[in-house]
């Protein structure tokens, strides 16, 4: 029996509502077969696709073990939980939701450290008067060495945090953090605050691909057509379609609309009575809808799209690009 192609999501919270959204608008309906609490879920029209509901961390790192083909998962796990994230797993295409940002975070009281450069000269001097490294607060360990590394800050260690890290510098156990927030707002009331150039990752959720996974021939066939129907929702969200029809409808006009407002014409050029069928960025409705009505035609339709299948696949692509090299 063919091995399932197995896809792993978020198992709790906001996150994993967000990823049923983001599939079910695909038209990739995921189901727990035996109820809410059960751990492991199809796909609606998928025979041998398994979703398999884990933490986020658990994702990253069953990606790196190629347990899973696919998982959806913050880019700050990936970053910090697989050693050469780049060579093990692909980021495959950002989902829009999850958004936060990996930051250093000081005491607002260190009124003259605003950048790394100042953080390298305060943590010598720290050193200095204390005969000790300045303790940074934090779960991404890998991350931060990185970071700091290349900002050349060296008179530190790190305090692995088991609990909530914006407290550490208040209750003593560190001088400053490094940890993941949303809109500052945690940071803020705890005294602290986001370095200039203190902002390590600019995360978000994403689909995210394992190397390691057996992509044999089904398993391929399986993602292109997952990745199609994902690529067709997101070009229907980037369009509208616009319909209309008259004589002075031409490829001349068309190469105008193209220009000024971004429209394809995805059937190609008018018909020979002028019938014309676009797709226009929302933003630029009124002003194409203008456009037109002003070179002759009586009445403009506007339609909303449900998808967009088109023969390039860049998500696909994408993979395949990655598998090879």
């Amino acid at each position: 029996m063919t091995q399932p192609f197995v896809i792993a999501v978020p198992s709790k919270g906001r996150l994993q509502e967000n990823t049923d959204a983001f599939f079910n608008n695909a038209g990739l309906a995921m189901a727990k077969g035996g109820g809410a609490r059960d751990y492991r879920g199809s796909i609606t029209g998928f025979d041998n696709v398994e979703v398999a509901y884990l933490s986020a961390s658990e994702i990253a790192s069953q990606l790196a073990r190629g347990t899973v083909h696919l998982g959806v998962t913050g880019e700050d796990l990936v970053r910090e939980s697989i050693v050469n994230a780049d060579d093990k797993v692909a980021l495959i295409q950002g989902l829009g939701f999850g958004y936060a940002n990996v930051v250093v975070a000081v005491p607002q009281a260190w009124i003259d450290v605003r950048t790394m450069a100042d953080l390298d000269d305060v943590s010598t001097e720290f050193r200095t008067q204390h005969n000790r490294r300045m303790r940074v607060a934090t779960k991404y360990i890998n991350l931060t060495r990185g970071f700091f590394a290349r900002h050349g800050v060296v008179d530190y260690r790190i305090v692995e945090s088991a609990g909530a890290t914006e407290g550490a510098p208040a209750s003593g156990t560190a001088e400053l953090i490094v940890d993941i927030t949303t809109t500052g707002a945690t940071l803020a009331a705890n005294g602290l605050k986001v370095l200039d150039d203190g902002v390590m990752l600019k995360s978000q959720a994403n689909l995210v691909a394992s190397r390691a996974a057996e992509w044999n021939g089904h398993a391929l066939d399986t993602a292109r057509i997952i990745f199609d129907h994902i690529s067709a929702c997101a070009r229907a969200k980037a369009f509208k379609e616009v319909r209309t029809r008259f004589q002075g409808c031409n490829a001349e006009l068309l190469t105008e609309a193209h220009r000024r407002f971004g429209v394809v014409s995805p059937f190609g050029g008018p018909t020979s009575s002028g019938m014309v069928t676009l797709h226009c960025p929302p933003k630029h409705l009124y002003g194409l809808a203008s456009f037109l009505r002003e070179r002759g035609a009586e009445a403009v339709s506007v339609a909303s799209l449900d998808y967009v299948f088109d023969r390039a696949n860049p998500l696909f692509a994408r993979l395949e690009a990655f598998l090879k090299s």
